[in-house]
């Protein structure tokens, strides 16, 4: 794979209602990861999100962009080539610093390195565009004839073999001034007898007719260079909206091949998220059942409880009642204590009586005795 997570948390996804541009539309029904993906092979930085299969985030990170915290646990950023706005709440103010921060290193890495591209940029296409320019400009030198001065020839070539300008190509207006009147370049003639002096004016004219030929040649091919130029400038330009054509429709399929990459990349940890998934929810489902059974066994208390509460009720009316019960008793018992006191008074009281009844019966049996006998001698003496 060309592209890695190199950050990675989980957040609520929305998105911007495109048409009032106002709402946000949540397009995840739960929170979902949200990863930092690095391209090594395009040198950019790029925010991805699924949604079991389907990629809810693909926003590549560019210089322009900014995040903004609009809440204490969301924030939003607008992306211009997939012409919406996206909107993240977090489950804590901490996850969103940290992907805020994240945001900013990245947003600066993907500056640095769009500079660098456009540097590299310009160092390849300066080499090349001059060359194309040597190739389709530069005409090709004529044969020099040799009677031609040697300092003439040293000028043509350095006026070839300079930078393209109108000067260059046309000559300027000395040169265009001083070119036919070859004279003055040529070297002084030596003395010589009258008969050679008609030979050698007869020479200059034609050198001079060859330099004027020469001359519109150039200017001949001057005017197709300009128009050949003009023309690779305007194909230059045709080529450019080609070439960005191209390159759209190269991120098109980067950015397809990139998402096919990411879910078949992303499966692995799919998988292992869904693993962690299904331990967790059996862990919830056996925490449930553990909270279930102790509900049950709440419940039970509270039954419980409220049976304990009715018997506590019955068992303070009862206490009550007897308490009660206690105060007629201890009324009754202190009643019988007063009367039992009070018998035990009678008691006594007939006890000194039937003591005193018990004396006054032994003095009478004792005199009743004292009689018997008396009695008894009386009639022991009657009879005798």
């Amino acid at each position: 794979m060309g592209e890695q997570p190199i950050f990675s948390t989980r957040a609520h996804v929305f998105q911007i209602d495109p048409t009032t541009k106002k709402n946000w539309v949540p397009t995840s029904k739960h929170a979902v990861t949200v990863s930092y993906f690095y391209d090594s092979t395009r040198n950019v930085y790029r925010i991805i999100s699924l949604d079991g299969s389907k990629a809810i985030i693909n926003s590549t990170i560019t210089p322009n962009m900014t995040f903004t915290k609009t809440s204490q646990k969301f924030g939003q950023w607008a992306d211009s080539r997939a012409n919406t706005v996206y909107g993240l709440g977090f489950s804590s103010e901490n996850n969103l610093l940290k992907f805020a921060e994240k945001f900013a290193e990245f947003k600066e890495a993907a500056r640095l390195a769009k500079e660098k591209s456009q540097e590299k940029m310009e160092l390849t296409s300066t080499p090349s565009q001059v060359a194309a320019v040597k190739k389709n400009v530069l005409p090709v030198l004529p044969k020099v004839p040799p009677k031609v001065p040697v300092r003439k020839k040293e000028s043509a070539t350095g006026d070839l073999q300079s930078p393209l300008t109108p000067e260059s190509i046309n000559g300027t207006d000395d040169e265009r001034g001083t070119t036919p009147e070859t004279p003055q370049y040529l070297p002084e003639p030596r003395a010589e007898p009258s008969q050679n002096q008609l030979p050698f004016s007869h020479s200059s004219s034609s050198i001079n007719k060859h330099w004027e030929a020469e001359l519109a040649a150039l200017k001949g091919n001057n005017a197709k260079l300009t128009a050949a130029l003009l023309e690779s400038t305007a194909n230059v330009k045709q080529w450019k909206q080609q070439l960005a054509a191209y390159q759209e429709e190269a991120e098109r399929l980067h950015k397809r091949v990139t998402e096919l990459e990411c879910v078949s990349g992303q499966m692995t940890v799919i998988k292992s998220q869904k693993t962690e998934l299904n331990q967790t929810i059996e862990e919830l489902e056996s925490a449930l059942k553990s909270k279930e059974e102790e509900l049950e066994r709440l419940k039970e208390e509270v039954e419980s409880a409220n049976e304990f509460q009715t018997q506590k009720e019955s068992l303070t009316q009862t206490l009550q009642e007897t308490e009660e019960r206690n105060l007629t008793l201890e009324a009754q018992l202190v009643e019988l204590e007063q009367r039992l006191e009070g018998s035990q008074l009678e008691r006594e009281a007939f006890r000194k009586s039937l003591r005193t009844l018990l004396e006054l019966l032994d003095g009478k049996i004792f005199e009743l005795t004292e009689l018997r006998d008396s009695l008894a001698r009386l009639i022991e003496g009657s009879s005798s």
